[in-house]
């Protein structure tokens, strides 16, 4: 492992790699990734997976709706492969939502996102192995699908270090030196890393990271449940994804015979100690929402299953800022579920802010450091603000 590097990215999730990768692209190529296990071992390897657009803020909808087009554009963009599917993205919300819904939609629209507002007779066309009830409102995104996040990790990964960067696994970082207001180094288990940049992105882990440093930040995490199901091909062979707000859970397919089904959160969680199974009894209440959604998933199997972190913050939306008060400490953190999604804007804004000083490709003031100290926190237009 190298003694000294321009800059430290701690934590080898698809956050870290891809910000590797920008930083290179950007001419910034004596750098150092530190991950205490493998790439993609933490949230990342845990994730649904799923790239779309519906949210209720344009910072996160643009950032979004670009990151669509690089992984739509992965081989051009970055080299190797992100696994895009395009299945579409169909919303569902309650007819108490539908003014959410239609703020969300008119948004997008103004940003220039593929979306629309659909009905129950353009369902027959769009998706009709789904049903919907008279009381619910629809909207549809044609160009969402989901990715897959170790391509996409590793990817990043192999790109960065092709470009000069150095991956290091298995290789904790313990400490991250501060001495006048500045960053001086980083401590790992296999030494100590002289740089003047350090950027925590380390997922649920990133609350220890700065504490160590006297930095508090707002992250809880909190358990989100996972199911992977086979699904009956001869009645059912393609599905699109849903974000189902009306019964709070979601899911994609899953490759050609299998659906991936999301449920939870179910509160608070211990970072080294939360169950990483799933709760039988929630899976079953999750599986019969989604055999209600679509009907032919009642003859659907359970397979396995498995529970990640979501790490959150107190609107549901990162941060991704310099750390007021100690120069050269950056945090990409407290994705509360987005982080796949937007992980390619994520790296390039990110990668701008350390490098020239401020992002230009979009604006990410709105998800500043220091806004929960302001109150002037992000807005989701639905109780069940991890899918919006």
């Amino acid at each position: 492992m190298k003694a000294t590097a321009d800059v430290v990215v701690i934590g080898g999730g698809v956050i870290g790699t891809s910000l590797l990768f920008n930083l290179g692209r950007l001419g910034v190529t004596d750098t150092l990734l530190v991950e205490k296990d493998v790439l993609g071992s933490g949230s990342t390897g845990r994730s649904q997976t799923i790239c779309r657009m519906h949210y209720s803020n344009p910072v996160t909808a643009t950032m979004a709706w670009e990151s669509l087009g690089i992984f739509t554009h992965f081989g051009e963009v970055v080299g190797g492969e992100s696994g895009f599917v395009e299945t579409g993205y169909l919303v569902v919300v309650k007819e108490e939502d539908r003014g959410g819904l239609e703020r969300n939609v008119a948004l997008q629209y103004q940003l220039g996102i593929d979306t629309m507002q659909v009905t129950a007779d353009d369902l027959r066309d769009i998706a009709p192995m789904v049903s919907v009830s008279d009381d619910e409102v629809m909207a549809w995104e044609p160009q969402s699908g989901y990715a897959d996040a170790h391509m996409v990790t590793t990817s990043y990964g192999i790109r960065a270090r092709e470009m000069g960067a150095e991956v290091s696994l298995r290789n904790a970082a313990s400490a991250i030196e501060v001495e006048g207001c500045k960053v001086r180094a980083v401590v790992t288990e296999q030494g100590r890393v002289e740089t003047p940049v350090a950027v925590v992105a380390s997922g649920p882990w990133s609350k220890g990271v700065l504490a160590q440093v006297g930095v508090d930040v707002p992250l809880v995490p909190v358990r989100h449940q996972v199911a992977s199901l086979s699904r009956p091909v001869d009645k059912l062979p393609l599905h699109p994804m849903v974000g189902d707000i009306a019964q709070s859970f979601s899911f994609r397919p899953d490759g050609r015979e299998q659906t991936m089904m999301g449920f939870g959160p179910d509160g608070d969680d211990d970072l080294e100690t939360y169950n990483q199974g799933v709760d039988m009894d929630v899976m079953a209440e999750a599986l019969s929402c989604l055999a209600h959604r679509i009907p032919a998933m009642a003859e659907a199997e359970f397979r396995r299953g498995w529970s990640g972190l979501f790490t959150t913050t107190p609107d549901w939306h990162p941060i991704l800022d310099a750390v007021p008060g100690i120069e050269g400490l950056y945090c990409a953190i407290g994705f509360s579920g987005h982080g796949f999604k937007l992980s390619p804007m994520i790296g390039v804004t990110m990668a701008e802010l350390i490098v020239e000083g401020k992002a230009s490709s979009v604006d990410i003031s709105p998800l500043r450091f220091n806004r929960f100290q302001e109150g002037d926190l992000l807005e989701s237009s639905y109780r069940y603000r991890v899918l919006a």
